[in-house]
């Protein structure tokens, strides 16, 4: 789901399958959103939070609403079709941010989708709108006054520092921060708020996949091996300090076990 910061605006951004299952990351980027209002008070002028996916998918964008987005907007697709791709989200979702007449500063979207989990959109989304980027981000500073945003981010093997202009693209991290409850008051306020519902046509986008998935499959079961037993002494011990027996049902099936293990000899 995009969050719009206006002078600093935001957009929340999510796509969801016919399931309309929403990945914890997506309202991570709703949570900082409006942290970020809390924190830099009228620098933020609006949060805007947008979702595509079938008319359940509704019940995310109240629940963005709920927890303190100002308005939303729903790109509604059939129940029948398919889950868009990464690809054909981050267009929607750059057509949605240029009819935005105040403008858009910050982009923040969870990290990945819960149906597909590609892990894509954000990064496709900078690369169209030729914006910053800054992906699982576990820390977001933004100074609206310098029009820079500082993002720490997680990497293998420890911690990344960002210095980013605006605008700016940002996928979140589930480290970014604790998603808040939205309190009963706040769901009925919700209802309230307005919600806009527009189709792909409608943005001039094609949201028809261009790849076929041909088959999902289990990896097969492994298949257990002989069972092993430590010793500390053995007639192998002039061979090893530990070695191991193997349990088996002949004295040929020992001496292919011994042969895989490397000990072609044994003294007596």
């Amino acid at each position: 789901m995009p969050s719009r910061i206006l002078s600093t605006k935001l957009v929340t951004c999510n796509h969801t399958s016919a399931s309309a299952s929403t990945h914890i990351s997506v309202y991570a980027a709703v949570e900082e959103a409006v942290r970020l209002r809390e924190k830099l008070k009228d620098a933020v002028k609006s949060i805007k939070v947008v979702t595509i996916g079938p008319p359940k998918a509704q019940e995310t964008l109240r629940t963005a609403l709920a927890m303190g987005a100002d308005a939303a907007i729903h790109v509604e697709v059939p129940d029948s079709a398919p889950a868009p791709e990464p690809l054909g989200v981050a267009k929607a979702l750059q057509a949605v941010i240029a009819r935005q007449k105040e403008g858009v500063d910050l982009v923040i979207l969870g990290k990945q989708a819960i149906d597909d989990d590609s892990c894509q959109t954000g990064q496709m989304l900078s690369g169209l709108l030729n914006w910053s980027q800054a992906t699982f981000a576990s820390k977001l500073e933004v100074d609206a006054a310098k029009k820079e945003a500082n993002v720490t981010r997680e990497i293998d093997g420890g911690l990344e520092e960002l210095k980013c202009r605006l605008p700016l693209v940002v996928t979140t991290d589930l480290r970014l921060n604790e998603p808040r409850y939205a309190s009963l008051p706040n769901i009925m306020k919700a209802k309230k708020k307005p919600l806009e519902k527009i189709t792909p046509a409608d943005l001039g986008v094609d949201l028809t996949p261009r790849l076929e998935t041909v088959k999902v499959s289990e990896p097969p079961k492994r298949v257990g091996g002989g069972k092993v037993i430590p010793l500390s002494t053995s007639i192998l011990s002039e061979y090893m300090l530990t070695t191991v027996l193997f349990q088996v049902e002949s004295v040929d099936e020992l001496i292919a076990k011994l042969k895989e293990a490397g000990i072609t000899a044994v003294k007596a």
